[in-house]
């Protein structure tokens, strides 16, 4: 096995390993830590730590290891923070953009309200979750340190739709907002929709209290699933786009209303 040092991470959070044979990705390390492993195309997949940093800590989630939808669990939460903020002093100074960055918001466990989940049929049902780090195969999910936990408890309903709806040969995408109204999910890539797979999804949905099921654009259920905008309640698209968790759009629009305040006009330019 050839030894590694950890020299940096990359914007996605793997560890950038160098060794005698050049460099390598290694994810699930923190700089300065020593490692152990072989590369293969440019990855370490398996990296053994031989001398951990001082920021690593225990995971608290048992799919960490497998599950690639997070990445730095094993580091501290205050080296985190100070990695997403050289992240984006890194890419503004790439482009002649030295913004001061005054504060970091650190949303709390549990607190995600909008998750991308896939799912696949299986002998013995479903899986849904997230893709393994580097990989097609999906992680069932039986919990989630990071999302709400009204979307983990629908796990096993996602489940059961995805094994009402989904081939065998595919792979469908399934997106989940836990709003006010209740649940919101959008699957792409099932069946094409026949009056007995309407019949069979319009049951889980009433049965699981979905405010919406959107499948491939058709949409299943009939109530509002509204989200509240400032003083306006609206009905976003299904799969729509919602800052991840509550607590960091409040920060963000507790930010742009500090800087704007006194401005007699305000463009928002995304």
């Amino acid at each position: 096995m050839s030894l590694w040092t950890i020299g940096r991470l990359g914007r996605r959070g793997d560890g950038v390993a160098v060794g005698d044979r050049g460099r390598a990705l290694a994810p699930l390390t923190l700089p300065g830590e020593v490692i152990e492993g072989e590369a293969t195309d440019g990855r370490i997949s398996a990296p053994r730590i031989v001398t951990p940093s001082a920021d690593r800590v225990r995971p608290a989630c048992a799919h960490y290891r497998t599950c690639g939808g997070c990445s730095l669990m094993h580091a501290s939460q205050g080296f985190t923070a100070g990695w997403k903020r050289q992240v984006v002093e890194t890419a503004l100074a790439a482009r002649g953009l030295p913004a001061p960055i005054q504060g970091i918001h650190v949303s709390p466990p549990r607190s995600r309200r909008r998750a991308v989940l896939s799912g696949r049929r299986s002998k013995k049902g479903a899986l849904v979750g997230f893709h393994a780090r580097a990989s097609d195969v999906i992680v069932d999910l039986a919990d989630c340190h990071v999302l709400r936990p009204r979307i983990t408890a629908a796990l096993p309903l996602l489940r059961r739709i995805v094994a009402a709806g989904a081939s065998r040969m595919g792979e469908v995408t399934i997106n989940v907002i836990d709003g006010p109204a209740g649940l919101d999910v959008a699957v792409a890539g099932g069946k094409p929709m026949q009056a007995e797979l309407f019949a069979a999804l319009a049951a889980l949905a009433a049965e699981g209290d979905l405010a919406r099921l959107d499948w491939d654009g058709q949409t299943i259920t009939r109530r509002s699933p509204a989200v509240p905008m400032g003083r306006a309640k609206v009905v976003p698209p299904p799969a729509a786009f919602l800052q991840a968790t509550e607590e960091g759009e409040a920060a963000l629009a507790a930010a742009v209303h500090d800087f704007t305040r006194g401005a007699r006009h305000v463009a928002d330019l995304f």
